[in-house]
């Protein structure tokens, strides 16, 4: 087995927040991203393969689906300890043992996500969404900041939480606000499959159609 990297870039789109940021409005950049990890926290545990989706971008007034193919960057890593939870493993069908041999160093990996994020954002704020965001979030900034040279891209409080604004726009307690609530409408085309970049390019449908969405009434 070899280590397994896909990415692809998109010139136009930095070009267009340059664009946006030219004009006076300060612009956010959205990426969507997946981790599959060995374990619950980073650390003890490692994380084995990640995906982020360019997502979309918003100026305060307009939101902007990717016009193209999302671009998209996956890699699987190198893992950085011993322990792991089989249970883990049962859910994303990665081998371990294979990528303890043909994984990516976890520096090489965490500074090409970098750099792909800083060409993709241009000149916009980068800003990071999942659903929901806190164990992918804890794990991408963990990583970001113990091995990519620059430290984290997103800051450290760059995020937007897919499932706290479905309970706002749904009136919804953020308890009764997982992805088995999604109205019809909200719902992806894609299966989730529990490969990061897979799952990643479903749940950016999710967010793209949940922040344009007006909500129910009061």
């Amino acid at each position: 087995m070899k280590a397994v990297t896909d990415e692809t870039w998109s010139i136009e789109s930095s070009r267009s927040t340059d664009e946006e940021e030219s004009c006076g409005r300060i612009m956010d950049a959205y990426f969507y991203a997946d981790v599959e990890t060995d374990g619950p926290i980073p650390g003890p545990y490692s994380m084995l393969s990640f995906a982020l989706v360019y997502a979309g971008s918003f100026d305060g007034k307009t939101f902007r689906r990717p016009t193209q193919r999302e671009p998209t960057f996956y890699i699987e890593l190198r893992p950085i300890s011993e322990a792991f939870q089989p249970e883990a493993l049962a859910v994303n069908g990665l081998d371990r043992t294979a990528l303890l041999r043909d994984g990516v160093d976890p520096t090489d990996a965490m500074n090409r996500a970098s750099r792909w994020i800083r060409h993709m954002t241009g000149n916009a704020r980068p800003v990071l969404t999942a659903y929901p965001l806190a164990f992918d979030w804890t794990w991408l900034y963990w990583y970001f900041v113990r091995f990519c040279e620059d430290g984290s891209p997103f800051r450290y409080s760059h995020c937007f939480d897919i499932k706290t604004a479905l309970a706002v726009k749904a009136r919804l307690p953020i308890s009764a606000s997982g992805r088995s609530q999604l109205r019809e409408e909200l719902r992806p085309v894609r299966n989730h499959t529990h490969h990061a970049l897979d799952d990643a390019q479903e749940q950016a449908e999710i967010f793209a159609n949940i922040f344009e969405w007006r909500g129910v009434d009061e």
